[in-house]
């Protein structure tokens, strides 16, 4: 148990302290703890997505309660939640005072230039993952013959692409509406 505690503490540290850009470009990241680990296999991890991104809060925070809850219990999800959030408050708290005084620093004006566009990468990286995983990828379906093509959900993702890029559709409704296509289409 300890060495659960231990590794889920520095698994969630870790993703913390190196990844800039919020949630979504945690999951890359996030996503080779839990394989390193294996505290859930690739569809289980997609599956926290879809209820991370469901539930209040931010999707990096809930993933790691979640998976931190399923590792060790209530205690894994208290350690994985604030393992991946001490880093933010050790690194943000000094240089808040720092940042307002030399935010327009060219050098900093500089370096944020670049990261800004490795963001772009790593959440880029993160929704091909979640999309091979979670379009490709049905275990009812794969029986082991490698990844085949679920159109059902390849079809429903789309949709919801469609009516959110084009009709500015509320994505709560996508959801809702998504839950219950789902119920219809794979659940009878």
């Amino acid at each position: 148990m300890l060495t659960a505690l231990f590794h889920l503490f520095t698994g969630f540290f870790k993703i913390g302290m190196f990844t800039i850009g919020g949630g979504y470009a945690m999951l890359p990241l996030m996503q080779e703890e839990i394989a390193r680990y294996g505290w859930m296999t690739a569809a289980e991890f997609i599956d926290i997505i879809a209820i991370a991104e469901m539930t209040p809060g931010a999707i990096a925070v809930n993933a790691a309660t979640f998976a931190g809850f399923r590792t060790a219990g209530v205690i894994g999800a208290l350690l994985a939640t604030a393992s991946l959030a001490l880093p933010s408050l050790l690194i943000l708290v000094p240089l808040s005072n720092f940042w307002e005084i030399h935010r327009d620093h060219p050098i900093l004006t500089a370096v944020f230039r670049g990261i800004k566009p490795a963001v772009a990468g790593l959440i880029g990286a993160a929704a091909i993952y979640i999309g091979k995983t979670a379009l490709l990828y049905d275990p009812l379906l794969s029986k082991g013959e490698g990844l085949p093509i679920d159109l059902r959900s390849l079809l429903i993702a789309a949709s919801v692409f469609f009516a959110v890029r084009r009709f500015k559709a509320d994505p709560i409704k996508a959801i809702i509406v998504s839950g219950i296509v789902g119920l219809v289409v794979f659940g009878f």
